[in-house]
């Protein structure tokens, strides 16, 4: 039988790239040979990767090689479609000569041509979503081509409503802003999500991993056809950092850090960071707060607050997430609730207040607060921004001890259960995917 070799390709964001990752790690250990493929541009941001024989990394043009923000430039994703396929197929092309021939290509949410070139050169293809089940499903009711309401619908006003089987009712401020009209993506995205829909409804067998764990969304995994339960994706892995928070960590009581991070994405305004540290500061527990540096110059008033945090407060611009989340002295995780994030608090068994900016994070917020019941979701003010009272409010709610903190606490400490289990030698995830390498002819 010919050695499988699996080519997994996808886009240069850390929400892309990491559950790749830790898939290409697992396809591995399930005995395939694995190859993780993204963009020229981003191939810089793979410096810590497993060591595993049989692991390697390649890379392809988007047409914007030496443009690691090429994503914000109009047209980016025609140019990473037009020239991405052509470089793609080149690569495998390459592949194949060297005798190393790939036998199935695993391509992200919103890369659907990667499926046209495995059509192409006639290898099997298989997608995975990096977002959650409940959301893809949104996405096939907005964007379907026979009903998808941004088809049937001319006019997407904000009173729009959806249920979907085992979730609340959805409202605007609950659905993945790609899919609503007052997103500046929403024509390039519905177009995307169009195409991935019209590629699996061709598709005799389609296959569709995902990113989620066993019991946490079963209505949202029944309703796609072939699903493969694959997560939860989280590195499990220690770095062997060693950075000064992590001493700051070793000195504060278990459970007492309020650790804060929206990610590699979300771009903060001044007023939000402002009520941001503020609340903290006021919240009167202490807190560990990555602000990344977007290379602008930093504010002065957001200087001088930085400059009144005691001991009881530490701001760093990055920190080994994962290694964070299970130390601990960590009580709470104040997030933008990207899918990444939301299933790594679950593993490490904290709770969330939810702070969504952007894309799926709002969906995930809902359900955190509404289905799952490990957190609470922020409410923003009429600018947009969470304000220092609603902060505390959140964090009282968290961490105050009252009845609501009981019944969170009891949820954060199921779905870690869920989660360990899913991952332990022999369960869930590595049946799947040796029964699912198995399927692939």
């Amino acid at each position: 039988m010919t050695r499988r070799h699996v080519l997994l390709v996808s886009r240069h964001d850390y929400g892309h790239l990491n559950p790749t990752i830790e898939l290409a790690k697992n396809f591995r250990l399930a005995g395939a040979q694995v190859t993780v493929a993204t963009t020229v541009s981003g191939f810089s941001k793979l410096k810590s990767l497993p060591s595993l024989d049989g692991f390697s990394i390649a890379s392809f043009s988007d047409g914007h090689d030496d443009d690691i923000n090429a994503a914000k430039v109009p047209g980016y994703i025609h140019d990473l479609r037009r020239v991405g396929s052509e470089s793609l197929a080149g690569l495998i092309r390459t592949f194949s000569e060297s005798g190393n021939q790939v036998t199935l290509l695993v391509y992200t949410l919103f890369l659907p041509w990667v499926a046209m070139v495995a059509r192409e050169v006639n290898v099997p293809s298989t997608i995975l979503l990096i977002q959650s089940a409940t959301c893809f499903s949104i996405y096939n009711h907005f964007c379907n081509r026979r009903d998808g309401i941004v088809v049937v619908s001319k006019d997407i006003g904000t009173s729009i409503s959806l249920q979907l089987p085992g979730v609340p009712l959805l409202k605007w401020s609950d659905f993945p802003t790609f899919v609503l009209p007052t997103s500046p993506y929403f024509s390039d995205m519905v177009s995307v999500c169009q195409e991935h829909l019209k590629f699996l409804e061709e598709d005799p067998n389609p296959r569709v991993l995902v990113n989620t764990m066993k019991g946490l969304e079963p209505d949202s995994i029944q309703s796609i056809a072939n699903a493969v339960v694959v997560g939860p994706l989280v590195s499990s892995s220690f770095t062997g950092d060693q950075g000064s928070y992590f001493q700051w960590l070793d000195s504060k009581p278990e459970n007492s850090v309020i650790y804060v991070s929206y990610g590699s994405t979300a771009v903060l305004s001044r007023g939000q960071k402002e009520e941001l540290l503020r609340g903290l500061m006021e919240s009167c527990r202490p807190f560990l707060l990555v602000l990344r540096d977007d290379g602008e110059e930093e504010d002065e008033e957001i200087k001088e607050l930085k400059e009144k945090i005691g001991d009881d407060g530490l701001v760093v611009g990055w920190c080994s997430q994962t290694e964070v989340l299970r130390h601990s002295a960590v009580g709470c995780f104040v997030t933008h609730c990207g899918w990444n994030s939301t299933l790594e608090s679950m593993v490490a068994g904290v709770a969330v207040v939810a702070c969504p900016q952007f894309a799926d994070q709002t969906t995930n917020a809902k359900m955190v607060e509404e289905v799952w019941g490990n957190g609470v979701r922020a409410v923003v003010d009429e600018k947009m921004v969470v304000s220092r009272e609603e902060i505390k409010r959140c964090l009282e709610v968290v961490m105050g001890g009252g009845d609501t903190a009981e019944e969170i606490k009891k949820c954060v400490e199921n779905w870690k259960k869920v989660a360990m289990e899913s991952v332990k030698d022999g369960d869930s995830l590595e049946i799947n995917l040796k029964l699912f390498l198995e399927s692939i002819s």
